[in-house]
């Protein structure tokens, strides 16, 4: 089954669409570069999906995602659709210890996300941000004093908790 014809079955709801798509990634029969590309030409809903999916799979095994996957993925962070936005952070969370020098553009995009208004794309981009941190690279100079700021402002408990935790083990 091809990724349009999963995307287009009308007798499966979402998560089973995501499912399958991640299954299909996960066995090695479509690429991870045919996912984007459907996503690309799809509409917010669909790219969604194709996202969540890849999210799905890279939770799994990181090692498939290229790096033009992290580059889809970062600027999908600054399209209008929420899904969109949390699902993208969401994959950025789950590789950025494969790409840890290819980071910066996916922070620049993430910090401007901890200001948005719904609680998910806060949330994911606390998840990505504290596991860049986490990663102990050079970025971290300013990137913790930044959460710190970001994480005393926050006013979701469960939020300011990603933070904090993230925060603790990149100044062990």
């Amino acid at each position: 089954m091809t990724i349009k014809a999963i995307l287009t079955d009308k007798q499966l709801k979402t998560k089973a669409k995501t499912e399958a798509i991640s299954q299909l990634l996960l066995d090695n029969k479509i690429k991870i570069e045919e996912i984007i590309e459907v996503a690309k030409a799809s509409k917010d809903a669909d790219k969604a999906t194709c996202i969540e999916a890849i999210e799905f799979a890279t939770k799994q095994q990181p090692q498939i995602a290229s790096l033009a996957c992290l580059q889809f993925v970062t600027i999908t962070l600054t399209e209008k659709a929420p899904r969109v936005k949390w699902e993208s952070a969401k994959v950025i969370g789950n590789i950025a210890h494969l790409y840890p020098t290819k980071l910066n553009d996916a922070i620049n995009n993430l910090l401007v996300n901890t200001e948005f208004s719904g609680t998910v794309v806060r949330w994911s981009a606390a998840f990505a941000l504290g596991e860049i941190i986490k990663l102990k690279t050079k970025l971290n100079k300013d990137l913790v004093p930044a959460l710190e700021a970001i994480c005393s402002r926050e006013e979701q408990n469960s939020i300011k908790k990603i933070y904090m935790a993230a925060l603790k083990k990149a100044t062990m």
